[in-house]
């Protein structure tokens, strides 16, 4: 008797991906890591030798030069021997679960779990000693409170880079032994681009400011001591243009199936990787002095990178440390598929917040569309907030004294703490109180409708970061252009933007920041 034919409507259960949640046998990192521990605390040994050395030499007592020998050998010792245990007693593996499990301790064991199903990023750092060697350090980090983050310390660069695809691949649903997924760059930032936006942040010359003006009072009243040592104090900005320089040297995105990867650093190369579907909020940072060149910075946050502050120091939150808008908004269309802020009918902040806010009550403004609310804060340093409704856990609704008396007051929207704060400042009063109902209910309807915590299947893998002739994979920056990676390029003086970005399918109307 034949088979009856399948019901057309017959909806087929998924099947798991064989081997996904295959458990591995425990594994220890690299057999160097302990030499390269040593390294880290050769500085403390070299220390404590030359106390006791230049203590010998100081009364002339052979004895203590043989002293101070068995005592550097006996801290040699003693901190060679815990760093050996302490390896020794590292193991990580894969439960039958599929979920990451980290057993370490020397005098007290302690067994940890990360459930990846929470996992948010998954990144590999190469720290300056680490790098000499060869070594990477993997750091997976998972949503929750408290102890979320793990640091795998020292493995191999190909075998750091082996982990975090299994890690990501797991987390995805699909066979732990895909490989690294591929990936196509998007955008390079260059090294004298990010050089000149390090020296034009308000941060360095209000620092220089604050400095100069002391210097100058300094001198005026006399002070030549305090004058002078002020002057050596110049060095602070200095140092924080190449700390940033340094932190963010060769930045570059690549797009992959597993999400958006930076990659940067001169001294200590950090690599990071943002699953698609949990990132919080994305912001956009215009300091004052940029916004003649059209430069942005882009900051997200994701549960888990720490809350980080307004300065921007958490690099697991840099998205792009400078780019223009156009390619800034590039990035938001991979992380956000559909949005258009540009489309964004912005509300400003009601004549009343001039009084509230004399500076930046011109800046203020807040809209939504069903998908996302973006609000825009501030005058010296510009924030623009762009956040998903189904990221927002709470609505609430703050007034002070000064605000009460104005008939205004401030919303905030709530997420997972990081560097992106959400908030419609200085809304008239019964503007301020639509608004929290009116996000209530579109929090609500967003999160009912939100399907992004799994964002991987094995076929997606191999083709999804290699565009196909027929656009099949992940969707580029240009409507059916080429995956060229998109450089930024130094700004003309005619129009202070970026030539060069053709692959970029935005227009000089679309890529003009909300005003």
């Amino acid at each position: 008797m034949p088979e009856p034919d399948p019901q057309p409507d017959a909806v087929p259960t998924p099947e798991p991906v064989p081997g996904a949640q295959a458990a591995t046998p425990k594994r220890h990192t690299a057999p160097i890591t302990p030499l390269v521990h040593m390294v880290r605390f050769l500085g403390v040994i070299l220390v404590v030798v030359l106390v006791q050395f230049a203590s010998a030499a100081q009364h002339l007592n052979a004895a203590g030069w043989l002293g101070g020998g068995a005592l550097a050998l006996l801290v040699v010792a003693v901190v060679g021997g815990l760093v050996y245990l302490q390896w020794r007693r590292l193991l990580y593996w894969f439960d039958d679960d599929g979920d990451l499990r980290v057993s370490s301790g020397i005098f007290q064991h302690r067994e940890r779990r990360l459930q990846l199903s929470r996992l948010q990023s998954v990144e590999v750092v190469q720290p300056l000693i680490a790098r000499i060697f060869g070594m990477a350090e993997v750091r997976v980090e998972v949503a929750g409170s408290g102890d979320a983050r793990i640091t795998l310390a020292y493995l191999t660069l190909d075998a750091a880079t082996a982990l975090r695809a299994e890690t990501l691949a797991r987390a995805a649903g699909v066979r732990p032994d895909a490989g690294e997924a591929p990936e196509h760059v998007l955008v390079v930032v260059p090294n004298g681009v990010l050089l000149k936006s390090s020296l034009l942040h308000t941060t360095v010359w209000l620092i220089l400011a604050v400095e100069l003006l002391a210097i100058i009072v300094a001198f005026a009243a006399g002070g030549l001591a305090v004058g002078l040592g002020l002057v050596i104090a110049l060095i602070v900005p200095v140092m924080a243009v190449f700390g940033s320089f340094a932190t963010y040297f060769n930045f570059t995105v690549a797009d992959s199936p597993d999400g958006l990867r930076t990659r940067f650093g001169l001294f200590g190369v950090r690599s990071h990787t943002v699953p698609p579907g949990r990132v919080a909020a994305v912001e956009f940072v215009e300091p004052l002095l940029w916004r003649h060149f059209g430069w942005v910075a882009v900051r997200i946050t994701v549960a888990g990178t720490g809350s980080g502050d307004d300065s921007g120091e958490n690099t697991a939150s840099m998205l792009l440390p400078v780019a223009t808008w156009e390619v800034a908004t590039g990035l938001v269309h991979r992380l956000l598929p559909g949005v258009d802020i540009a489309a964004i009918d912005l509300r400003p902040a009601p004549p009343a917040a001039r009084r509230r806010s004399p500076f930046q009550w011109r800046a203020l403004a807040v809209g939504w569309d069903p998908r996302v609310l973006l609000t825009r804060r501030g005058w010296l340093i510009r924030r623009t907030a762009i956040t998903p409704h189904a990221r927002v856990q709470s609505v609430r609704l703050t007034q002070g004294p000064w605000e009460r008396a104005l008939g205004l007051s401030s919303v905030h929207f709530d997420i997972v703490p990081g560097p992106v704060r959400p908030v419609a400042l200085r809304r008239g009063n019964a503007e301020a109180a639509d608004l929290l109902v009116a996000e209530a209910r579109r929090v609500l309807a967003a999160t009912a409708a939100d399907s992004s915590l799994r964002w991987g299947r094995a076929a997606d893998r191999g083709a999804a970061a290699a565009p196909s002739a027929d656009g099949d994979g992940a969707p580029e920056l240009a409507q059916g252009g080429p995956s060229a990676p998109v450089p930024i390029a130094e700004p003309t003086p005619d129009d202070g933007g970026f030539p060069g970005q053709q692959p970029l399918p935005f227009d000089s109307d679309e890529q003009a920041s909300p005003r």
